[in-house]
């Protein structure tokens, strides 16, 4: 079934790259009821990776981002599928690349698999049987895992920085600094580029739950800012979809 996945991935980024490509001639924007910009490559990637995980999985069910103003799940799954088809569609409208297509299956809280791709750089990440991966451009696979540093590495946010996240870095004396969008970043930790990202504000459990698998998978952690405890993606006893604070730890 992984490989079908990772088939299911990279279709749904070929499709992205169609309407990344088309100079605006095939985009449309629109906005979500939160007032985040959803494009028309969010939803046929969304068609695509639906479509994908009911054929290979029918008795799983999906939680989409795209799904989000009507969303309907049941808080009794202990397995189900969580997709953000699009992640960082404010970095494709910025056309910095910067973009992923995330696939996670969570069991009873915890995401078990993790699949993100970037389609721009088509650089596929995954974790899965508790081993983290990396296929670059050229097919080359490596297997990947989190790296300390004296002077560690901090990764934020592109398109998200807040007070909050200027606080938590005076704490620290020596560091240095890398912007980046989308699970990227996750991503970055996870293969030993970073030390930490720090996120401060809302984000959702779709955006975090394919990179928290593989950053796991890879030696590091996924935990919330106030507890430090790990991320958890448990439907059942959620008043929100909405991740509190956390940080990415190598």
């Amino acid at each position: 079934m992984f490989k079908e996945i990772c088939k299911i991935t990279r279709n749904a980024g070929a499709a992205i790259m169609k309407v990344y490509n088309s100079s605006g001639a095939l985009l449309d924007i629109s906005y979500k009821l939160d007032k985040s910009p959803v494009t028309n490559a969010d939803k046929i990637a969304n068609k695509i990776i639906k479509s994908g995980l009911t054929t290979i999985s029918p008795n799983i069910p999906i939680l989409s981002e795209e799904d989000f103003d009507d969303i309907k799940y049941n808080k009794n799954w202990n397995t189900y599928w969580l997709i953000d088809p699009l992640d960082g569609t404010k970095e494709f409208l910025k056309k910095n690349g910067e973009f992923t297509v995330n696939i996670s299956l969570i069991e009873y809280g915890i995401p078990i698999l993790g699949v993100v791709y970037a389609p721009f750089f088509n650089t596929l990440y995954y974790a899965y049987k508790k081993q983290a991966y990396k296929i670059n451009s050229e097919g080359y696979k490596e297997s990947i895992s989190v790296m300390r540093s004296n002077i560690p590495k901090f990764i934020i946010s592109r398109s998200h920085p807040n007070k909050k996240l200027h606080d938590f870095l005076k704490k620290t004396e020596k560091y240095t600094i890398k912007k980046l969008g989308s699970s990227l970043k996750f991503c970055y930790v996870a293969e030993g580029k970073a030390q930490v990202y720090a996120r401060f504000g809302k984000t959702y459990i779709w955006d975090t739950a394919a990179g928290h698998a593989i950053v796991a998978a890879a030696g590091g952690k996924v935990i919330s800012y106030n507890e430090r405890k790990s991320l958890n993606y448990s439907l059942i006893s959620r008043v929100s979809l909405i991740n509190p604070d956390f940080l990415v730890l190598s």
